[in-house]
């Protein structure tokens, strides 16, 4: 989910990435299949960052958060992408509802000054 909190506009839109919790299971005596399917998963997680990254191409600010470990890989992949310095903030934080989030993106706008 993303916020565009463009002065008194403000948008929020869902984007889901259709991927499962990505479990890493033990291999088998190859290997092969369990590589094959990081390799997909992978791939689909790229196409999804690729995705949220074009709705927030012209975001001045932008403010991480979520429970799992995907908000550190996508903050390396916009550090990646030269858009690291527009990040304002990465926090942990329990599975919300798309209320709590919006609450959590205004509570965190409203403290920083521009």
């Amino acid at each position: 989910m993303f916020a565009d909190n463009n002065q008194d506009n403000e948008e929020t839109e869902e984007i889901k990435s259709g991927l499962e919790k990505h479990v890493r299971f033990s291999m088998s005596a190859d290997g092969k299949a369990d590589d094959q399917r990081d390799k997909q998963f992978h791939a689909h997680l790229n196409k999804y960052y690729d995705d949220v990254i074009s709705h927030i191409a012209d975001a001045q600010s932008i403010f991480i958060f979520g429970p799992g470990e995907a908000k550190v890989e996508f903050k390396k992949r916009l550090e990646g992408d030269g858009m690291g310095g527009r990040i304002v903030g990465v926090e942990t934080v329990d599975k919300m509802t798309p209320h709590q989030i919006e609450a959590k993106i205004r509570q965190h706008f409203k403290k920083r000054v521009y």
